[in-house]
């Protein structure tokens, strides 16, 4: 396995070298980001289909551009891959004293109890001991999607007791919160000629963002009641969405007539069809 990751180390120099690829040579940190993303995507949609070939490739594909960016670090006299695979590790093992040391975990809750316990520590060393105050929503990463960083704050600080005593709580939470999405629609009186959307004023459309921004947060959080992850459980969705209109494509295209043709009573008849023959 070294001598693998060793001839991955020794490709990505070659490719950044002057007689390598021009492609290669042109790329920075800022145009891999997206890369790193579409990787990551790809990846996950591997793992979702049973092709184990294809998951290799794919995990393959996201640790090139970690070699990729260590190596552009590399360059710049900062760091190498493998201080990256060092501080990971050194991370691991401290961050696990209950496996490596002598502290005791029985189950996965208090797992995460000394896991936080472990980074408020390093947050400690990492500033020289002059600690100043962080929050505990540090470090959830503002780029990644909306719904799972939603998940990873409310879980963050549902531990120190900021929480719904129930599901139904949130659920309760929830209806509030369509009442006041619909009080933010009703407010502007808008033009009736005009769709919903084009007849809010700017303050009024900024007041339902708000508010639909709310709704979404409070549905997540019934997701992570229910130990459901939101973002699987949207994608799920989509997937059904979406066998279903190709169901209604298929329908009107064998009588040679696309959707835009026909009207909403025909594509609801045929999406109740499409319900049956899922």
């Amino acid at each position: 396995m070294t001598d693998d990751l060793n001839r991955l180390a020794d490709i990505m120099s070659h490719l950044r070298s002057p007689d390598g690829c021009p492609w290669d040579r042109e790329q920075t940190v800022e145009t891999l980001k997206k890369y790193v993303l579409e990787e990551a995507y790809e990846l996950i949609e591997a793992l979702d289909g049973e092709s184990v070939d294809k998951i290799k490739e794919e995990l393959g594909d996201l640790l090139f551009q970690v070699y990729f960016l260590s190596h552009l670090y590399k360059e710049q006299r900062l760091f190498d891959v493998h201080e990256v695979a060092r501080m990971i590790g050194d991370k691991l093992v401290r961050r696990h004293p209950h496996v490596f040391g002598n502290k005791k975990a029985s189950n996965s809750d208090e797992v995460l109890d000394i896991w936080t316990e472990e980074k408020k520590k390093e947050n400690g060393t990492l500033n020289d001991q002059a600690v100043k105050q962080r929050s505990l929503v540090d470090g959830v990463p503002k780029h990644q999607p909306a719904l799972l960083r939603a998940q990873q704050i409310s879980t963050r600080v549902a531990r120190v007791g900021f929480e719904w005593k129930d599901t139904f709580a949130v659920i309760e939470k929830l209806r509030e919160e369509i009442v006041e999405l619909e009080t933010a629609l009703a407010s502007p009186n808008p033009d009736k000629s005009s769709s919903l959307s084009a007849g809010l004023k700017q303050e009024a459309l900024d007041n339902a963002t708000e508010e639909l921004g709310d709704m979404l947060f409070t549905i997540v959080n019934i997701a992570r009641h229910l130990k459901i992850d939101s973002e699987f459980a949207l994608h799920k969705t989509c997937d059904k969405f979406e066998k279903r209109w190709r169901y209604i494509e298929t329908c009107l295209a064998a009588k040679g007539i696309s959707p835009k043709d026909t009207d909403i009573n025909e594509l609801e008849t045929l999406w109740q069809k499409s319900k049956k023959a899922d």
